[in-house]
């Protein structure tokens, strides 16, 4: 276990007597408070902290960011308060401790909204302070390196939440170290398999391959001596994600894999210009491969990487990766951000630094427009997944773009107006669709026409976070409008039918009431929830029909109570929806039992579907709505079933007999015989929910000749839902 002196012993060198007075305090403080918890692994608890401190020591951070890893679970596992902490270790320790403690006082309805919200406010917390992404990382590195001792399904949700987000976000902070040990070990807990036969295969070869490492750094080595450039050569190999990364991309096998090792030469110098010396000397000893030559000192990654990249062909035909940069940049792209932090000594960042740190926050903080907690996340992952093109102004400029970008998220990285007037696009000078993918090195000019307004068809033609965000919000914005003038439209209609004046009813009394119980601030708000169907005008005029003639009695049609509706004929319980339509999606047939959403539709009621629908992706968010099962619901809902068997001589017989015997109903059945001597049975059934549903799998699964037996969504086209 590392013990505080270990910390101090390293901090020393950097940090003053005073500074150190402050981690050891936090050190006394922490130990005291986590007195007699343990973690998972039975260890004293206090080793979490004290590894986290002292990851963030070897990155030789501040004083208070060291203190802050050893108190950062303090507030959220003990009964220590802020305010405490505040008293004890100054108003920067806590505003540290507080961006990094949970929202566990609050009862969110999924695992995705808890996760959406502790990403929120770390976000916010970031904005002001980028330490606290730094420490947040040091803490997830340890718990990296103790998942053992979590379930095999805790293992697998932190890892893919680590590689979706915590690697990607070490990436942009450009951490090197830390981005690989994050993807490495999650790498082995999401496909263990392919991560030990990587392993195993890369160990056979290990002599051989330190061999030839030492050669091609001797001989590079000597051509540097040779023409008096101060420096080292460096081989290290490349880590175990990278690797199948680039086995999958590629389609290729482990042996076609040449480049298991990257040379990389550390020049002395600081000068950009005897790095490109160096890349003509590597030139000079082995023939480059062509289109493999990287640029990236004239051209930075967003995190700010610079190095050349080069790939020859090296000693016995093999290929050999080379990377030069001087020993600043090197530091870089080990540490990044870290490497040249200076809280320590009261400066503020340098220039790139600080370019680099409003990047990100920029980045991130376009994210807390979202609402919904499943669009957050999954916007937040595309915000900082890595691989990006580069492109050019006309002026000169150059930007960087997540793959896959087009002229329309070019557009918007200029300014909001050119994305919404943008009507085309030239690359290198030739007219393209929106729709084309940028390629590194193009150029790009927009073509504008004052009044034109971007179209939600664009969403499907961007992948930037900025650009998205600004075309949701003026489709939402003119939604909005069109929906309130709709509503007005209804509202005025219906009204009249009554002979009532809606004039007068909106300037009431009891209109005030009618906003708080349907949780509306204005009349356009309920304009607008009239227009968008998911109150209907009916409703709204017997609110006023039952205060104006003193009507008790509910009407003939309503079931229900104004706070919410139970529509037993489908079984679906809707929260502050009236008098809609209920249908079940035929994409992903839900039953009872399914977790489910509602999805509002024009002129067709509120469409159920499963959460994990993959339809829903391509759905407006903001009309998914919260829905659940009718607990005295008492009917037959159709789905899908596909029974893989063996071709036996009744088996289909057997099968039939099965479905019967749970009595349930088949609707239509289709059966096809394979040549590799199975047979597949397709089923239209119609089960009670989830559980009649499982009860009948484990009963066909009992059968001798099946194989397998799913549930599956319909695979024909469907009809999109109503925009």
């Amino acid at each position: 276990m590392l013990r505080i002196t270990d910390i101090l012993d390293k901090t020393q060198e950097y940090l003053t007597p005073i500074e150190q007075e402050l981690i050891e305090k936090a050190y006394i403080f922490s130990a005291s408070v986590h007195q007699g918890q343990v973690r998972l692994s039975g260890e004293p608890y206090m080793t979490h902290p004290m590894e986290v401190a002292g990851i963030l020591s070897d990155m030789e951070l501040d004083a208070a960011t060291i203190a802050t890893g050893l108190l950062h679970d303090t507030v959220e596992d003990t009964l220590t308060t802020l305010e405490q902490i505040e008293e004890l270790f100054g108003k920067d320790v806590a505003f540290l401790v507080d961006g990094l403690t949970k929202i566990s006082k609050i009862t969110f309805s999924s695992q995705e909204e808890r996760q959406a919200e502790n990403f929120r406010k770390m976000i916010l917390a970031m904005s002001a302070d980028i330490r606290i992404l730094l420490v947040r990382l040091a803490d997830r590195i340890h718990n990296m390196r103790t998942l053992e001792f979590h379930t095999p399904e805790r293992q697998k949700y932190i890892a893919k939440e680590t590689m979706e987000l915590y690697a990607p976000l070490a990436n942009r902070l450009g951490i090197y170290r830390m981005q690989v040990e994050l993807e490495d070990i999650a790498f082995r807990y999401l496909d263990y398999e392919s991560y030990a036969n990587l392993s195993r295969r890369i160990a056979l070869k290990r002599e051989k391959r330190d061999e030839y490492t030492e050669e091609v750094k001797s001989i590079i080595q000597a051509k540097l001596d040779e023409y008096g450039m101060k420096g080292v050569v460096e081989g290290r190999a490349k880590h175990f994600w990278s690797i199948h990364k680039k086995m999958h991309e590629q389609k290729i096998n482990f042996d076609e894999v040449y480049d298991l090792t990257a040379f990389r030469i550390i020049l002395d110098s600081d000068k950009e210009k005897d790095c490109y010396e160096a890349l003509s000397i590597v030139h000079s000893l082995w023939i480059p491969v062509p289109r493999r030559f990287k640029d990236y000192i004239a051209m930075p990654k967003a995190n700010n990487y610079r190095s050349l990249h080069t790939t020859v062909i090296g000693p016995y035909g093999q290929r050999v990766e080379v990377q030069i940069r001087t020993r600043e940049m090197h530091e870089w792209a080990e540490e990044g951000i870290a490497a040249h932090w200076r809280y320590k000594e009261k400066r503020s960042l340098p220039g790139d630094d600080e370019e680099q740190i409003r990047k990100l926050r920029e980045l991130l903080e376009v994210q807390q427009e979202l609402k919904n907690p499943r669009e957050f996340m999954s916007n937040l992952k595309l915000a900082l997944f890595p691989d990006e093109v580069y492109v050019f102004t006309p002026g000169g400029d150059v930007r960087s773009f997540p793959k896959g970008a087009t002229p329309i998220d070019f557009a918007y990285s200029i300014h909001t107006d050119v994305g919404h007037q943008c009507i085309g696009a030239k690359v290198n000078r030739s007219i393209v669709p929106l729709k084309y993918e940028l390629k590194n090195g193009d150029i790009v000019e927009i073509i504008t026409q004052a009044g034109h307004h971007p179209s939600k068809d664009w969403l499907k033609h961007t992948v930037t976070s900025r650009a998205r965000s600004k075309i949701k919000n003026w489709v939402k914005a003119e939604e909005s409008k069109k929906s309130i003038s709709l509503g007005k439209d209804l509202l005025e209609k219906e009204f009249r039918k009554h002979s009532l004046k809606f004039s007068s009813i909106v300037k009431s009394d009891e209109i005030r009431d009618l906003y708080n119980e349907l949780s509306v601030n204005s009349l356009d708000d309920l304009l607008a929830l009239v227009g968008y169907g998911r109150v209907s005008a009916k409703r709204i005029v017997n609110y006023f029909v039952h205060e104006e003639i003193g009507v008790s009695e509910k009407p003939p049609d309503e079931t229900i109570s104004r706070k919410g509706k139970r529509d037993a004929s489908q079984g679906i319980s809707i929260t502050g929806i009236e008098d809609i339509m209920v249908r079940f999606a035929k994409c992903c047939d839900p039953i009872p039992g399914d977790e489910i959403v509602g999805y509002i539709s024009r002129g067709r009621g509120v469409a159920i579907h499963t959460v994990d629908c993959e339809r829903l992706q391509e759905l407006d968010s903001e009309r998914i709505i919260d829905v659940s099962w009718s607990a005295k619901a008492s009917q037959t809902y159709s789905v899908n079933m596909v029974v893989t068997c063996k071709d036996q001589k009744g088996i289909l017989a057997e099968i039939s007999s099965a479905i019967s015997s749970l009595d349930v109903n088949i609707s239509s059945a289709r059966v096809e015989t394979r040549k590799d001597g199975r047979v597949i049975c397709f089923f239209r059934i119609d089960v009670t929910g989830l559980r009649q549903l499982n009860a009948l799998t484990s009963a066909i699964k009992q059968l001798k000749d099946v194989i397998s037996v799913e549930r599956v969504h319909q695979t024909k086209e469907q009809p999109r839902p109503s925009d």
